[in-house]
């Protein structure tokens, strides 16, 4: 019998060298397990995303083998198809020419707006295993799957004459679902003759921009405030405040704190004001001084919560909206960024999102452009669900602002919205674009909803024009009136 004893020094240089072994095999396993998820995470979550990448060549090998798919409005109208004339030649036409240049895009010199996002599925063929086998021995193409957006026509139409030949944007939401129902920017361009006006269109502008009329200002546009901004600071007074029922302001037309004088439109008197009337009338003067009594760090925090300096829950290109106060904020900017003005900058579609969450007891529906993707049979291949991307306020809150939006419709800067087919609800404002000039971009957001419990959300902006209630209303009221009336 063989005695037990102590190890030898084999018997450790053994247990060593696989305990070595065990552990660079383990680090091995660990690694490949690691890089089989990032592949199975890419394939299965990324893919359409890498491949809509505009850096992407592999598109183009898709394009060999498919005709690119058509691309509907919610109503059934045909917004962008591939034509093919009698030698082969593939033509992308766009039926609506300008109307739905930014919303649709264009799949030439590259791709923008619902041409680029929906690029993988465009170009995707779900057509039958018979039908893909007889293409291949006729030497045709297969026929790319269709994209049906949210667009509605007749909004977008109606949206597009609205702004007539004034510079800026629309663009219209339905906050109960968050489909976006028409987008319009201006100027713009014709996408059926993109090719031969490409040049011009990246020429310098008259303002000096370069590109004016391929940018699209309803989500890239990045403009002043003024007096919409009013909207954020009120639910930032609610905050720190708890209720409007304590404030208390007498507006004799200007303000002057620390040698900083804040003037209301056309020094406009509006004298004893309530929070509700303040907002309705739109006093600068009021917000200035409650800038100055609010927790500028709580402020950041709201801005923040409200999505500002920070993404957007949408998959067209565009601009963060900033807001810039910090406890070392001079009180002219506290003052001048309380009522819209400093450095604070926001999209239309910024503000038509928090705009749809007031409207929507302050919880956000995840924007989409598009509702479902079907093959050439019109079988679905795809469906974009409903979904909300989270409370921007409470219901509380959203009550609050509602009621002050609505009294600006009923007595305030917005009266001209008033109907008997719908009940409508906004904020005007009058942003100053530069210290340079006196130059005013026109702000409408608002909503409107009738009995049958059918609404809508809308940001305006009409720039260098004047005052909201002027320029930007109008075009409001004709969409809410179009909308209504169907």
């Amino acid at each position: 019998m063989q005695k037990k004893g102590k190890p030898t020094k084999t018997s450790k240089r053994v247990k060593k060298i696989n305990r070595e072994f065990a552990v660079v095999s383990s680090f091995f396993v660990i690694i490949f397990a690691a890089l089989m998820i990032h592949v199975c995470y890419y394939q299965f979550f990324c893919s359409e995303t890498v491949i809509n990448n505009a850096y992407n060549k592999r598109p183009f090998v898709f394009a060999d083998k498919v005709e690119r798919g058509s691309i509907y409005s919610a109503d059934g109208k045909v917004l962008a198809e591939t034509v093919v004339d009698g030698k082969g030649n593939e033509v992308r036409t766009y039926p609506y020419n300008e109307i739905f240049a930014h919303a649709v895009g264009y799949s030439t010199n590259g791709t923008t707006g619902i041409e680029s996002i929906a690029n993988f599925s465009l170009l995707r063929s779900n057509t039958s295993v018979i039908k893909k086998i007889c293409n291949f021995f006729a030497g045709k193409k297969h026929q790319g799957d269709s994209i049906i957006t949210t667009f509605d026509s007749s909004l977008q139409q109606i949206a597009y004459e609205a702004m007539g030949e004034y510079d800026g944007a629309v663009i219209v939401m339905d906050p109960s679902n968050g489909n976006i129902l028409a987008m319009v920017s201006k100027p713009d361009f014709n996408p059926n003759t993109i090719l031969t006006d490409y040049d011009k269109l990246i020429g310098e502008g008259e303002n000096g921009e370069t590109g004016s009329a391929l940018f699209n200002r309803a989500t890239q546009g990045s403009y002043t405030p003024g007096s919409i901004f009013k909207v954020i600071t009120t639910i930032e007074y609610l905050r720190q405040y708890s209720d409007d029922h304590s404030y208390h302001y007498a507006c004799n037309g200007e303000v002057t704190v620390q040698n900083v004088c804040i003037h209301c439109v056309n020094n406009k008197a509006h004298g004893e004001l309530t929070l509700e009337s303040a907002f309705a009338y739109s006093c600068n003067g009021a917000y200035s001084t409650m800038g100055l009594n609010l927790n500028i760090d709580q402020f950041n925090n709201t801005c923040r919560q409200l999505l500002f300096n920070g993404r957007l829950p949408i998959p067209y290109p565009y601009t963060e909206s900033i807001f810039e106060l910090d406890n070392q904020s001079s009180t002219a900017a506290i003052m001048r960024a309380s009522f819209g003005q400093h450095t604070t900058t926001v999209s239309p579609l910024h503000m038509l999102l928090i705009t749809s969450a007031i409207a929507n007891d302050g919880v956000l529906m995840t924007p989409r452009v598009i509702d479902r993707v079907v093959n050439e049979n019109g079988v679905l291949i795809d469906k974009y669900p409903e979904e909300a991307y989270g409370s921007l306020l409470t219901k509380q809150e959203a009550e609050y602002i509602q009621k002050y939006m609505e009294a600006t419709v009923a007595y305030g800067t917005a009266k001209a919205l008033k109907s008997e087919e719908y009940t409508a609800a906004g904020k005007t404002g009058s942003a100053q674009v530069s210290d340079i000039n006196e130059n005013t971009h026109a702000w409408f957001i608002g909503y409107a909803y009738d009995e049958d419990g059918k609404q809508i959300a809308i940001a305006v902006i009409v720039e260098n024009r004047g005052y909201g209630s002027t320029y930007a209303v109008p075009v409001a009221k004709k969409i809410f009136d179009v909308y209504f009336s169907k």
